[in-house]
Parts: structure tokens; C-alpha cells; sequence
């Protein structure tokens, strides 16, 4: 399979109106923002899009409107994940005809499977589409962790063509490139490592922080690509202010209330997530104001 994912991948965020339903209109302006900023691809319904509190229709119709909306512009990954592989099936056939052009699958979390089980559920998901598959590792959410070795294994899966790691373990994200193929793409999942993994070899990065400050993240990329390791690293140490932010409200709604200072409507968490407090709203607008991204 040719295609290999690369570049910077917003996994993006659901705008949610107050009433609780699809942003639609939001959703489409996100997604022309993105594209503006440089990105090189689209991640919606991933973990900061709040996957595990959609219902299929929703995801669905997620999908319809990001696919509509880029136009053909810049890939779109669709995140269809699930704790069954039924499930996952069901949601990666959904994503296929859709339009999507690969999807993205996180381990099943709840429940623990083992390396001959979690194997199979990636083979059948692999065999049950045409698409592109990207393995998920976010052990953290999960209590899953991919391996090395069942990376290096999985990898020769015709179209199981990369993998986004969220572990925030460099030693690992290096293991997964050192024991793979050129062809395999393997991209960092935490925003913090992005420069560390592109030194290692790493394809790109799926980055929630790209909601908010694409060009920024694509600064990373670019200027690692250009060979300019100094802007590169220095575009990292000026992003990792917002990605360290994460920490003033429960996950994901910290990104959705960046947004919402920018000036695109992404509303609240769905609940039982919320807002973030009257505090953490002003150093969040204190850090995105140093970052030049609100005056």
C-alpha cells in the first residue's frame, strides 16, 4: 500500500452547542482553519474529539461534514476505535464509505486482551477494509500498551501502515522506528515529542494542540523537513505552554476552551466534563496571548 501518512494531523476537537447537539457550522470552521494553517491532514472523531461520548449517527455525521468540507484538500483519518471488534468494523466500514482515506484504531480499553487477541482484533479490522489502518497507543486512557515487538509484527499487515503513539515513552516511539520499515509511518501522539520523534526518524504528529495553533505545529514539522533544527526545536519549546495547559481542566475540554477564545465555537466538554474555572480561563488566556494567538 503507497499511502504513508506524514505531517501534522489535528486530531479535532466536536464543537458541541449549548443545547448539547453537533456544532455543524463550527465544525466547518474549524476545519477551513485548520486547512488554512498548513496542516496535512484531518483526525476527527479521535480521543479529543470526544469519541467515547458520541453515538455511531453522531461520529457518522461527523465525519460527512469533515469530508465535505475539505474537499478533497488534505487527508482525513477518521478515529473508529471501539472496545469490540465488531464495533470497530462496523465503524471503520462507516468511515470507508464515507470517504475517509485511512482510519486510525486505539486499543480497547475497559478490558485488558492480550498479544495474540489484540492482534487479531487489528488483523480483522486490517482485513475487513480497503482503507489505511494507524494502530493507536494511548496506554494512559487505556491501560493498553502496545509493544515494540507487536509493532514490528503488526507492521507487515499490508495495510496497517503506521501507528500513533500517545505513551509519552521516547525509548518506546523509538523502538516502533527502529524496528519497522522506512514505509511504516510512525507518529508522535504526544505534543511535547513531536521534535524528539521526527529526530528519531518519526513520519509527523497527530496533535490536538493544532486546533488551536496549526501553524505553529507545522513550524515544527516544516522546519525539521527544511533542515533547520533550531526553529524546529524552538516552534516545540513556544508550543509547549498549551500542551502543558492540559492540566487546568478535565481532558479535552482545555483545548475546546482555547478555541473558544480564538474565536471558534467548540462549547464545553459533553458531560459529565464541563468548563474549566474562572482562574484557569485567565492563564489559559495568558498563555495563548504570549503565544500570539489572541491580543
Amino acid at each position: 500500500m503507497d499511502f504513508q501518512p506524514n505531517g501534522i494531523i489535528p486530531a479535532m476537537v466536536t464543537p458541541i452547542t449549548q443545547e448539547g447537539k453537533l456544532n455543524e457550522s463550527a465544525l466547518r470552521k474549524l476545519t477551513n482553519y485548520l486547512i488554512e494553517g498548513g496542516v496535512h491532514g484531518l483526525f476527527p472523531v479521535g480521543s479529543q474529539g470526544e469519541f467515547y461520548a458520541l453515538t455511531f449517527e453522531e461520529k457518522k455525521r461527523i465525519i460527512e461534514i469533515v469530508v465535505d468540507e475539505t474537499r478533497g484538500r488534505v487527508p482525513v483519518y477518521a478515529g473508529t476505535g471501539a472496545i469490540t471488534t465488531r464495533e470497530a468494523i462496523a465503524l471503520t466500514r462507516m468511515a470507508e464509505e464515507a470517504g475517509v482515506q485511512a482510519v486510525s484504531v486505539l486499543t480497547p480499553y475497559f478490558i485488558k486482551p492480550n498479544d495474540s487477541e489484540l492482534m487479531e482484533f487489528y488483523v480483522s479490522i486490517a482485513k475487513a477494509t480497503r482503507l489505511p489502518v494507524l494502530l493507536y497507543n494511548n496506554p494512559g486512557r487505556t491501560g493498553v500498551n502496545i509493544s515494540a515487538d507487536f509493532v514490528a509484527r503488526a507492521s507487515q499487515v499490508e495495510n496497517i501502515v503506521g501507528i500513533k503513539d500517545s505513551s509519552g515513552d521516547l525509548t518506546l516511539t523509538a523502538e516502533y522506528i527502529r524496528r519497522t520499515g522506512e514505509k511504516f509511518s510512525v507518529l508522535a501522539g504526544r505534543d511535547t515529542l513531536i521534535y524528539g520523534t521526527l529526530c528519531h526518524g518519526g513520519k509527523g504528529a497527530i496533535a490536538a494542540t493544532a486546533n488551536v495553533a496549526p501553524r505553529l505545529i507545522v513550524e515544527i514539522y516544516e522546519a525539521f523537513k527544511a533542515g533547520d533544527l533550531k526553529r524546529s526545536l524552538d516552534a516545540q519549546f513556544r508550543l509547549a505552554p498549551l500542551r502543558l495547559a492540559f492540566d487546568l481542566g478535565t481532558f479535552p475540554v482545555v483545548i475546546k476552551e482555547a478555541l473558544n477564545l480564538i474565536g471558534i465555537e467548540a462549547g464545553m466538554g459533553i458531560p459529565p466534563v464541563g468548563g474549566i474555572s474562572p482562574k484557569a480561563k485567565e492563564e489559559l488566556k495568558e498563555i495563548l496571548k504570549n503565544m500570539g494567538l489572541q491580543s
